[in-house]
């Protein structure tokens, strides 16, 4: 049986990914296979740096990716294992 705390962080998911900028930059990153920078996820959906940098805190805030700092550079990630726990299948839906 699944937990009150399991709902309550697939609620908080669901909002997250209920904007359709912040599920494109889901996309891409998936079907990228590899860390991308928030520039080239924006040039891309062809919104700004600091947009893009915006939705990703949200995503990163509900474990949905990871944020790696190189530098000036913040290199972005799929963390599969919240999508294997919270969302089983839905990466190969996208």
């Amino acid at each position: 049986m699944k937990t009150i705390e399991e709902d309550n962080k697939r609620t908080e998911i669901f909002k997250v990914l209920s904007d359709i900028n912040r599920l494109q930059m889901i996309r891409i990153l998936y079907k990228s296979h590899r860390e991308m920078t928030c520039s080239e996820v924006g040039e891309k959906l062809n919104i700004s740096k600091s947009t893009v940098s915006y939705h990703f805190k949200l995503l990163r805030s509900v474990g949905l990716t990871n944020t790696r700092r190189e530098g000036q550079n913040k290199y972005l990630s799929i963390n599969l294992v919240t999508f294997k726990i919270y969302l089983p299948g839905f990466l190969e839906t996208l």
